[in-house]
């Protein structure tokens, strides 16, 4: 059983680091309730809430919550108690505190912007946090702090995301995070492929003619004529010496 609510577990923090842009250290807001139920079962939720959400984690609440605990007197003395060791976080009630649940809606308002968790076991305002999408929720049931799976509206935003193709910021940056996490950027996307020595140009390859050969072409040209012309008068000469003495 603890395994396989640890399984979902894992499938739903993935699912919040994906798509909604989830890092550690995770903070979970708490309430009053919730206190009081992990009192009641005797479970230590600093300790063991880490090694179920598998990261560290922030535990956190508001003016509000204590004071509406304050407010409720010994019945609930020992979760403020609890509550009054977490991180206390800023909100707008600082003048007029307002109920935890009505404080703890508006400190995910406007698409939960600080990836806040709320831990509760108000049935009220559990339903109203199902409302809003990127909104992860844990609860007690059975002595074991358990986190809800994710809400219509959470798959919804996730499904109209993918139709219009939209990738916010976040989820680009968590992508390639996880990708370098799990050593899946392979050095060879970041070179460029070497162009392949091609052979030489043929055209290049052809000797070039020497200055030397040029200029010897057309003397020899004129050496074989002069020496024609030679011959011709030679032959001349013996013709009209043989003449001269047959005279």
């Amino acid at each position: 059983m603890k395994i396989t609510r640890q399984k979902h577990a894992k499938k739903y923090m993935s699912f919040y680091k994906y798509n909604f842009g989830f890092r550690e250290p995770f903070q979970v807001l708490l309430d009053g309730t919730f206190c009081q139920a992990a009192l009641r079962n005797k479970i230590q939720i600093r300790d063991q809430l880490p090694g179920y959400l598998a990261g560290a984690t922030q535990l956190c609440t508001t003016r509000c919550v204590l004071k509406e605990l304050e407010s409720l007197g010994k019945e609930l003395y020992g979760a403020k108690l609890i509550a009054q060791r977490f991180q206390v976080r800023n909100c707008s009630h600082f003048k007029d505190p307002v109920s935890g649940s009505a404080c703890l809606l508006s400190m995910i308002e406007e698409g939960n912007p600080h990836h806040y968790f709320v831990a509760t076991q108000d049935q009220d305002l559990a339903t109203k946090v199902k409302k809003k999408a990127g909104v992860p929720l844990l609860f007690i049931i059975q002595n074991t702090m358990v986190l809800d799976k994710p809400s219509p509206k959470s798959l919804a935003f996730v499904q109209a995301m993918q139709a219009n193709q939209l990738v916010p910021e976040h989820q680009k940056q968590s992508i390639e995070h996880l990708k370098e996490e799990q050593g899946l950027v392979k050095e060879s996307e970041n070179r460029r492929k070497r162009k392949r020595a091609g052979g030489p140009n043929p055209l290049s390859c052809l000797k070039k003619k020497k200055k030397g050969q040029e200029t010897q072409q057309p003397s020899a040209a004129k050496k074989k004529r002069k020496r024609k012309r030679n011959r011709a008068k030679s032959e001349a000469k013996a013709v009209s010496v043989q003449l001269s003495v047959k005279a």
